[in-house]
């Protein structure tokens, strides 16, 4: 008996979101995508019971990776919907799951099996959060706000609850997107909180602790009227960066290699494979990323147990040992400006600091890129029988898989390594300039919006020539 046969019957009383019986219109698909973004932001402001909110800080890579707001019902983003996927393509890739993509019934198993991981990640991951002190309960740890019913257990209980059902909301609010909306919640959710913080970063009018605008641009102004015309120029420096690697990463994505290929049954007809530069999209950064922030996780869980294996925290954050090595440099925002971020990057420790971080950061990605086509079925050989299989071969060479993979590998993994090891840099290198969003989140909100636009013109073609669907999907 398979595993899906076990958890069957759970599988089976799951809640989903009904499919529609017919496809919904544009129109239909922006108001629902819409709607799901509003209550994503609703979610985001509403602080579970039981929490002190006095010993709240923000993380905002954490909450850019995992679309995800600290503090509040959404604290755990989408790192339960994440961690499942994560966690089932290894089983895959490893053998543990014997699941074949192309049978329907076996991907409605995976679907399942993924949904009931989620579920399950959202309630282990709640109460991490909680019983590691990350979230403060009222009267756990140097809390002093006073307990619900006079218990630290059971506040911390209630506030774990709360949060798992955050993520529960989150998880339905994707498949609905899926269903009724354009893309993915997921994608949704990440580009939203970068978008926000960037927009934030740029022109938030809320003082800061000095007294001055706390957004770049308004900051910038404020600095100009008052003569000091070099800190106006450090002030902006964080926006130029943050253009240009927009714009580094709209031109890579159409970086492509395009193999001719032709119907080896229907001469004169012929298509073309295209490999793209960035191959595996931003797959490898988001990975690569979620394991140095689940490092930083653990060590402070462990850490908070006595255990300081992975480094000691303060205020949450690593102080030395593994995890801070492996951890971003904080945002010039924080330090006290470019000017000074600039002397406190040039230490020797931190200059060390940001070599391991960026070497740890373009290894995870090539590893986890290399890993991401051999298990969902884009390497070479998979990739070959796909093309076999349409009938398609590439022209000047017999029609046999073994040709096709030969000449396919000259290609697919070069790209692969290149790719990832340039989304690892470009994040790296983000990162360590300040640019706003973070590295990570930059690159997955330009993709994301890519995505996005391409998924709108196919909607507005379908809508002009209803007939199309039928061939497309």
């Amino acid at each position: 008996m398979s595993l899906y046969d076990t958890l069957k019957p759970i599988i089976a009383i799951l809640p989903e979101v009904k499919a529609p019986d017919f496809p919904p219109s544009l129109k239909d698909k922006l108001l629902w995508t819409f709607l799901v973004l509003a209550l994503f932001f609703i979610l985001g402001q509403i602080y579970p019971i039981g929490i002190d909110a006095s010993r709240l800080q923000q993380f905002e890579r954490l909450d850019i990776l995992l679309g995800s707001k600290t503090g509040t019902l959404i604290t755990a983003g989408i790192g339960p919907i994440v961690l499942a996927s994560i966690f089932l393509q290894l089983a895959k890739g490893s053998g543990l799951l014997n699941i074949d993509f192309s049978n329907p019934n076996d991907r409605k198993a995976f679907q399942g099996l993924q949904k009931l991981l989620a579920i399950v990640l959202s309630f282990a991951e709640g109460f991490i959060y909680v019983f590691s002190n990350y979230i403060t309960a009222a009267g756990a740890g140097a809390s002093t706000a006073i307990p619900l019913f006079g218990s630290v257990f059971a506040t911390q209980l209630i506030v774990g609850l709360q949060l798992a059902m955050g993520s529960l909301i989150l998880l339905y609010l994707d498949e609905i997107v899926q269903k009724y909306g354009i893309g993915s919640g997921i994608s949704l959710f990440i580009a939203a909180g970068v978008s926000q913080a960037i927009f934030l970063g740029a022109f938030s009018l809320v003082p800061s602790v000095s007294g001055i605008p706390s957004g770049l641009i308004p900051q910038a102004i404020y600095l100009l009227t008052t003569g000091d015309v070099i800190k106006a120029f450090w002030a902006v420096i964080p926006i130029v960066f943050t253009i240009a690697i927009f714009l580094a990463v709209v031109y890579v994505e159409g970086m492509k290699i395009e193999l001719p290929l032709a119907y080896g049954k229907a001469r004169g007809l012929g298509a073309r494979y295209p490999i793209k530069f960035l191959y595996v999209s931003n797959i490898p950064v988001i990975l690569a990323s979620a394991v140095l922030l689940n490092m930083q996780l653990i060590g402070l869980f462990m850490f908070n147990a006595g255990l300081p294996l992975l480094g000691t925290y303060q205020n949450n954050q690593p102080v030395d040992g593994l995890a801070y090595f492996v951890t971003a440099l904080p945002s010039p925002l924080l330090i006290g400006g470019y000017d000074v971020y600039l002397q406190y990057l040039l230490q020797p420790r931190e200059i060390f600091h940001a070599l391991t971080y960026g070497i740890a950061l373009v290894l995870l990605c090539i590893v986890f890129g290399w890993f991401w086509i051999e298990s969902t079925g884009m390497g070479s050989a998979d990739v070959a029988r796909q093309l076999e299989k349409s009938g398609l071969q590439i022209p000047g060479f017999r029609q046999d898989t073994r040709v096709t993979e030969r000449i396919l590998s000259k290609y697919i993994p070069i790209i692969t390594i290149l790719g990832s090891a340039f989304v690892g840099v470009l994040a790296w290198f983000a990162d360590i300039t300040g640019a706003l969003g973070t590295g990570t989140g930059l690159l997955l909100t330009v993709g994301i919006i890519y995505k996005f636009y391409e998924d709108l013109a196919q909607q507005q073609l379908f809508e002009l020539y209803p007939g199309l669907r039928n061939i497309v999907q």
